[in-house]
Parts: structure tokens; sequence; C-alpha cells
């Protein structure tokens, strides 16, 4: 995972450095302005419409959008895992070709990112269908096994319109594929952030700090402690960190002086601001107190890591600012409303856990039953 705000304005060892090893130019104070502000509202639009489509998921019974919940179990696993993939990564670019590894990286991504991109435009694009779009109905099936003992891999379903979807993130695909340009990597970003804040779920807030602490260690580990987070982002040729060139304004969209962030700084404080909204919601007070109070403290955050980089002019971990900023926040408004308990003790469960599904049934039986009782004594 990458989760460092660098800024390669600063010399040539930067990823934004010439190619043939001499100083570029220093970027303009509008230019860096205009990079900055920009990765900071594209962060900001998976977050609010991720987290926002993440409720309609929640409810939603449609195998193919149900969420993966992640516990607390999985959150202490996470950062371990995470560190395992970085080193990894840093190992084989210092092994092997860097040339090849990025080809094998490129095509996984380019399948990867039209699937996520198609699924980010698909609620979008159907306001365009006419209503009298031939839109048929599909479900792509795998099991494996017979009989009692047979059990499904893959239950997608579709429709014609997700096809179309589908065609249309595919021309991004093959830009992103030929020309690795800036635009075609965001859009590929942003679909996987969005998709990430929609599908990943926490399954409560004890989780989510389990999940953000153990991750703030291993963001400042990797960042300060050592070069291989900065080299993986930089040496890494995949949609796996937005980027904005600090030369946009003297060389347009051909510009290649980029500040990056990674998207781990966006998809993790994002589920957990999404959480949140999803507790806002559960409250039924018509408010969303805690979603817009860690969206202000994620703003904050983000916007204290490019001033303390762009001050020291070196790459930052982020989620060392995000962290506190967005547990901290709404723990103190929890303290001021005296919900703190409500907040710690509110649940999530699976939807793929079958025992949580019998659970839901058992309990939505119970409850036509009381009501059918009612009805009688009346």
């Amino acid at each position: 995972m990458d989760s460092a705000l660098s800024d390669p304005h600063n010399g040539s060892a930067e990823a934004g450095g010439a190619a043939n090893g001499t100083a570029r130019p220093p970027s303009t104070p509008e230019g860096i302005a205009l990079a900055y502000g920009s990765l900071l509202l594209m962060a900001l639009l998976p977050i609010f419409f991720g987290a926002l489509r993440s409720v309609r998921c929640a409810r939603g019974k449609n195998a193919s959008d149900m969420p993966e919940t992640i516990t607390s179990r999985d959150a202490a696993r996470f950062p371990i895992i995470a560190s395992c993939t970085l080193l990894g990564l840093y190992l084989f670019f210092k092994i092997f070709s860097q040339e090849y590894i990025n080809l094998l990286l490129s095509m996984y991504f380019f399948v990867l990112g039209i699937l996520a991109l198609s699924h980010t435009i698909s609620p979008f694009m159907n306001k365009f269908f006419p209503a009298n779009f031939p839109n048929r109905q599909y479900q792509l099936l795998f099991t494996q096994g017979s009989g009692e003992n047979k059990e499904e891999i893959i239950n997608y379903e579709f429709d014609a319109k997700d096809l179309v979807c589908l065609g249309l993130s595919s021309i991004v695909g093959v830009w992103y594929l030929l020309r690795k340009h800036w635009i075609a990597n965001n859009l590929f970003g942003l679909a996987f952030s969005l998709n990430g804040v929609e599908l990943l779920h926490l399954n409560n807030v004890s989780t989510g700090c389990i999940l953000l602490g153990g991750l703030f260690i291993y963001d400042v580990f990797w960042v300060f402690g050592t070069n291989v987070m900065v080299t993986v982002a930089k040496s890494f040729e995949a949609p796996i960190k937005l980027v904005f060139p600090q030369d946009l304004l003297e060389k347009g969209l051909e510009a290649d002086n980029f500040a990056m962030l990674g998207l781990g700084d966006i998809v993790i404080p994002g589920i957990f601001i999404a959480l949140l909204l999803r507790f806002d919601i559960s409250l039924k007070k018509n408010t969303h107190t805690y979603f817009y109070t860690s969206f202000a403290a994620y703003i904050f955050g983000l916007g204290l890591t490019i001033f303390i980089m762009h001050i020291f002019k070196h790459a930052q971990p982020a989620l060392l600012y995000l962290v506190p900023a967005c547990i901290g926040f709404p723990v103190l408004v929890a303290l001021a409303k005296g919900e703190v308990t409500e907040m710690f003790s509110y649940e999530e469960s699976n939807p793929k856990d079958p025992a949580a599904v019998t659970e839901g049934s058992k309990e939505g039986t119970e409850a036509s039953a009381s009501k059918g009782l009612e009805k009688k004594e009346k």
C-alpha cells in the first residue's frame, strides 16, 4: 500500500526530477498551489460520494454489490500484511528489471481499473439511458462441486447498461495502457478509491481505531525510517496514487513534474468516515454530525500534511496527521454530546456471514409474528 504524500519539486532525486539527471527549474507558486489544491479536491470526492454509496450498499441485497466487512482481527493483521507486500515490491524492483515488472502490473491494473471505473460510473450513466433502452439482465455464475457440495465461486449480476459502462471504461483503460497519461491514471485511482470506501466496511468504531492506529505506525516507519515507500511509489507504474503536475501552467497536459498522494491516504480514513456516516443514520436524529466532523477533520489533516511537506521539502506520511484528526475530532464531539458509549457500541453485521443472515431472518420472523399478535388482540 502506498500512503505517502510526495513533493517532487525540490530536486532531481524525486519522481519529478529531469530524466537526464539535471535539476528542474523550481515550480512556480501558482503551479504548486494548483497541484496541492487539486490533490486535496480529488481526495475528497471519493470519500464523500463513496461514503454516501456505502449506505446504499449496506442496505442492498445484490450479491455483486455486497460489502466486505473488516473485523478487528483483520484490522490488526492488515499493517503486517501491508508491510510484507511493500517490502516484497521494493525487493522485486531492486532485483528484477523494473520494465518487465511494470508491464505485468500494467496489465493487471488495466483489467481491475476497467471494472472499478465501470462500477463507479454506472449509477451516473443510468440517468442518460432512454426509457426504452433494451436493458437485458445477465448473471455470471461459477460454481465448484456438485449437488449438496456445490459452492459458489463467482456470482455477479449485471445488465446491458453495465456492458455499455464497461465499454466506455475500456477506452480509458486502453488510453492508460498505451500512454500512461496522468489523467487516465487519476480516473482509475479515483475509481479504486471510491470503490474501496463504498465496499470496504468496518464492523465498528473500535475496529476502525485499531486499523488506523496500526497503519499510523506503518506509515511513519516506512516513510521516515526507510526510503522503501517513496522508492516503491516512484517505481510503481500503476494507478495506486493520485498525481497532479506542478508545471501544468507552463507545459499544459504534457506536464511531468508531479506531486502525488497514495490511495491509502484516501481509502483508509475514508472507510472510517463512511462508518461514522452510517452511525449517524443509525441514531435516527436526521443529522450527520459525526460524518461532517470527520470529513472536516480529514481536510484539516491533509492540509496540515501538505503544509508540513512544503515547509520541510520532504515526503510526509499523511496518516501521521490524518489518523489523530479523523479519530480525535469525532471522539471529542461524542464526549461533548455524551454519546461515546453509543459510538463505540455501534456494530455492523457482515452481510456475507450466514449466521448474521439467519439471525436477521429470525428477527424479521419474530417481528412479523409480533405484529400479527397485535392485530389479533385489536
